[in-house]
C-alpha cells in the first residue's frame, strides 16, 4: 500500500534529478538573454508557449488515464496491453498532426505571424511530434518507478540541448531564434532513441475495450487540460497580439525571461507532480487516501511558502541571471511566483476527483480559469502591458483554487469536507 513516505522518497529522487536537469536548462536563460535581442527572445517565448498547448491536445489526456488503469491492472501483461493500446493511439494522432502541418504550412505560418519564416513553424511542429511520441514511454517509466532511467534520459536530452545552443551561437556565431529550435529538435530525437530499449520486446497487442474505457476517463482531462494550458500560456499570446506591433516581441521577450526566473516554484511543483501523479492515482483504501492527500497538501504549502520567501529575499541577486536589457521585469517576479505556487494547490485539489473517476469536474475548474485569464488579459494588457498579463495569470490561478475547493467541499466524501489545509 502506498504511503506518504513513498511519495516523499519519490519526490526527493525526482526532485534532485529535476533540480539538476533544470539547472542545466536554466543556464540557457542567462546565456540566451545575452546572445539574443529582446525581440529574438520574444520569438522563442512565443513559439514555446504553443508547445505545451499542443502536447496537451495530442497526448489526449492519456498519461493520467494510464496511471489510473495501470495502477489497477492485475499483472504486468495487462499493464503492457494498456500501454501499447494508448501509445499506438497517441502515435497515430501525432502522425496526423504532422501531415496536417505539412499540408497547411503556409496558412498556419501566416496565421501565427510567421509567414516569412515558415521553417520556424516546421521546427516547432517536429519538436511537438517527437515530444508527443515519447510522452507515453516516459509515463510508463514513472509508473514502473524506473526513476534512474527516466532521469538519465531527461538529463541527457537537456545536456544535448544546451551543448548545441552553445555550438550554434558561440562557436558558429549564429543569430536568430531558429537555432534554439534546432537544438531542441535534436535533443527530442535523442530522447526517443534512448527510450527505444525501454519498450523493446513488448507484445504489440491493443484492446479496443481498454481504449474506450481510458478515453471516457481521459476525455474530460483532455478538455480541462486544453483550457488549463490555454489559461496558463495565453498571456504570451495576448502580449503578442494586444501590444503595439513595434514593441510586442520585445515586451514578450522581457516577460518570457521573467517567467523563466519564476521557474524555481515550477521546479518544485514539477518534481512533486512527477511523484504524486502515479502515487495518488494508484489503488487506495478510502480513508487512507483522504489522510494522505491532506498531509501532502500541508507539506506542499509549507515548502512553497519557504521557496517564495527565499526568492523574495534574494530577488536582486536572482535578477542578475538575465541580461541587463531583460531586468526591467523584476517587479513581476513575486506575482508570477505566487501564481506558480497556486498552480500546485490546484494540482493537489485534483487528486480526489481523478481517483474517483469524476474527471468532468476538471472542465469546470480550468474553464473558469481560462475565462478569467482571457477577460483580464484583454482588459489589462493594452493598459498595463506585460504587468497586466502577470496579474491576469495570478487571478486565473486564484479562481481555479476557489472553484476546486468549492467542488471538493460539495462533492467529496465526508472526511474531505474538513479543511484540507
Amino acid at each position: 500500500m502506498p504511503n506518504i513516505r513513498t511519495l516523499a522518497g519519490d519526490t526527493l529522487i525526482y526532485g534532485l534529478s529535476t533540480i539538476l536537469t533544470r539547472m542545466l536548462n536554466y543556464l540557457m536563460v542567462p546565456y540566451l538573454t545575452r546572445v539574443m535581442t529582446t525581440g529574438e527572445y520574444g520569438v522563442v517565448t512565443d513559439l514555446y508557449s504553443l508547445i505545451p498547448f499542443a502536447l496537451v491536445v495530442l497526448t489526449l489526456g492519456f498519461e493520467s488515464g494510464y496511471f489510473r488503469f495501470a495502477g489497477r491492472a492485475v499483472d504486468e501483461k495487462e499493464k503492457n496491453k494498456i500501454f501499447v493500446t494508448l501509445w499506438v493511439m497517441v502515435i497515430a494522432v501525432a502522425s496526423l498532426f504532422g501531415g496536417l502541418v505539412s499540408l497547411f504550412i503556409g496558412q498556419i505560418s501566416s496565421g501565427l505571424g510567421y509567414g516569412d519564416t515558415p521553417e520556424l513553424i516546421y521546427l516547432t511542429a517536429f519538436i511537438i511530434i517527437f515530444d508527443v511520441v515519447t510522452a507515453m514511454p516516459f509515463a510508463r517509466l514513472r509508473e514502473q518507478r524506473r526513476r534512474l532511467t527516466y532521469v538519465g534520459i531527461r538529463l541527457t536530452s537537456v545536456v544535448v540541448n544546451l551543448a548545441l545552443c552553445f555550438v550554434f551561437y558561440s562557436l558558429q556565431g549564429r543569430t536568430g531564434a531558429e537555432w534554439v529550435l534546432w537544438a531542441n529538435f535534436v535533443a527530442s530525437v535523442v530522447s526517443l532513441v534512448l527510450l527505444v530499449p525501454t519498450v523493446w520486446g513488448i507484445a504489440w497487442c491493443g484492446d479496443d475495450a481498454i481504449l474506450r474505457r481510458v478515453t471516457v476517463y481521459s476525455l474530460p482531462l483532455l478538455i480541462s487540460g486544453i483550457a488549463g494550458t490555454a489559461g496558463e500560456f495565453i498571456d504570451r499570446q495576448m502580449i503578442k497580439w494586444l501590444m503595439p506591433p513595434q514593441i510586442a516581441m520585445s515586451e514578450l521577450g522581457i516577460y518570457g525571461a521573467t517567467t523563466k526566473l519564476a521557474v524555481i516554484m515550477v521546479l518544485f511543483t514539477s518534481m512533486y507532480r512527477l511523484a504524486a501523479e502515479p502515487f495518488f492515482l494508484a489503488k487506495f483504501a478510502k480513508g487512507d487516501f483522504e489522510r494522505q492527500t491532506k498531509l501532502a497538501m500541508r507539506l506542499y504549502i509549507a515548502v512553497a511558502v519557504l521557496i517564495f520567501a527565499g526568492v523574495m529575499i534574494f530577488k536582486p541577486l536572482i535578477m542578475q541571471i538575465v541580461g541587463i536589457n531583460f531586468r526591467e521585469g523584476e517587479h513581476l517576479l513575486p506575482i508570477l511566483m505566487a501564481a506558480n505556487a497556486l498552480a500546485g494547490v490546484v494540482l493537489n485539489l485534483s487528486w480526489w476527483y481523478k481517483q474517483q473517476g469524476r474527471t468532468w469536474m476538471a472542465i469546470a475548474i480550468t474553464g473558469t480559469g481560462l475565462v478569467v485569464a482571457v477577460v483580464l488579459n484583454i482588459a489589462l494588457v493594452p493598459r498595463l502591458g506585460y504587468e497586466g498579463a502577470a496579474w491576469a495569470r495570478l487571478a486565473c490561478e486564484v479562481a481555479m483554487v476557489i472553484v476546486s475547493f468549492y467542488l471538493m467541499s460539495r462533492n467529496a466524501g465526508s472526511e474531505f469536507k474538513e479543511s484540507t489545509l
